[in-house]
């Protein structure tokens, strides 16, 4: 009689679960006193989270491709008196992604609010950095989690049905993505397979079963129907 192990899946899950891959944030050495670094070292401990503290030359946070300067206001406005924020926002171009964490209430500050919006307006349209608003080092710690989460997730193709295509072969992956379960990827792969689209539609089923696999018989129903 063969024996079932009935803590099998017991021990697979919690495998899977040892494996897998937590949200992952650099911060910059000099924020290792500020609120946001207690919030994520407590989420940390209870191993949400993947936090390395090192030295970064720019920004203060890294997640993925992505860096990000934290300002206070009162921060913003003495970068802003200095001139410093603009040497930042340069430099920051230099990563793919960028992202500016405004931490505060402007209002709050006696500071001439043409000016903040002035920058406010170059940083988004002259760098075009994106500019999100915090109310507290909380929301801003909330903010970096969920951004690190966002990072593990696959990112998806977009399909060229939600515009128009321009060129031809946006056009033959166009018409390919008009086929029930044929996605961007799929026809990326057909093309990439068969080069036109005379050869895809004269393949045959078993060549087809290569990228289509049991899709294959329905695709080749459409074209001989």
């Amino acid at each position: 009689m063969p024996f079932y192990n009935i803590f099998s899946k017991i021990t697979r899950k919690s495998k899977e679960n040892k494996n897998k891959q937590k949200p992952k944030i650099i911060a910059d050495i000099h924020e290792k006193d500020s609120l946001i670094l207690a919030e994520l070292t407590e989420k940390q401990n209870n191993k949400e989270i993947e936090l390395i503290i090192q030295p970064l030359k720019i920004g203060d946070y890294l997640i993925g491709n992505i860096i990000i300067e934290r300002k206070t206001i009162s921060d913003l406005i003495s970068s802003m008196i200095s001139k410093r924020i603009i040497e930042q926002l340069k430099q920051m171009k230099q990563y793919k992604q960028q992202l500016l964490i405004l931490e505060g209430d402007l209002n709050d500050s006696d500071f001439n609010q043409n000016a903040l919006r002035g920058f406010i307006l170059s940083a988004s349209l002259n760098y075009q950095i994106p500019i999100i608003f915090s109310k507290d080092y909380k929301e801003t710690s909330d903010y970096l989690i969920l951004l690190a989460k966002q990072q593990l997730k696959p990112k998806t193709e977009i399909s060229l049905h939600s515009r128009i295509p321009k060129t031809i072969s946006e056009q033959k992956q166009y018409i390919l993505e008009s086929f029930p379960n044929i996605g961007p990827i799929t026809a990326k792969k057909l093309l990439k397979e068969f080069k036109t689209l005379s050869n895809t539609i004269n393949a045959t089923e078993e060549d087809l079963e290569k990228i289509l696999k049991n899709r294959a018989v329905d695709f080749k129903k459409i074209l001989d129907s």
